[in-house]
């Protein structure tokens, strides 16, 4: 029986489940990735909660998703390179293409606290 993506094979519990998440409700853009990797087209979201591996985000639930695409963290501008892992009407899970630096995701759950988010 082949695993699903994104399963650890030793539990198989899914790699988004496994790492910590951090409530942050920060506002966000997603980048959509366009012909030779133009970044024209963006859309808003809010990021509720953001772990090592990926993130939780909130959109309209009547806006399409692309499958990759990047993410700006309002306040902070770094692109985060994401995968779409699942979708649920406006709730979105995603995982990033690679697991952040622990200082970074540090920083944006120390900037949400100290806004007050």
């Amino acid at each position: 029986m082949p695993l699903q993506m994104n399963l650890d094979p030793r539990n198989r519990i899914p790699q988004d489940q496994v790492y910590e998440k951090y409530k942050v409700d920060r506002p966000g853009k997603i980048i959509f990735v366009g012909h030779h990797l133009s970044t024209k087209n963006t859309l808003r979201c809010v990021i509720r909660k953001i772990s090592l591996y990926g993130a939780e985000l909130e959109v309209s639930p009547h806006q399409p998703m692309p499958k990759n695409f990047y993410l700006e963290i309002l306040g902070i501008h770094d692109e985060i390179g994401c995968t779409l892992i699942r979708r649920e009407a406006e709730r979105v899970t995603v995982g990033f293409n690679m697991l952040l630096d622990a200082e970074f995701l540090h920083h944006v759950v120390r900037l949400s606290f100290e806004l007050g988010h």
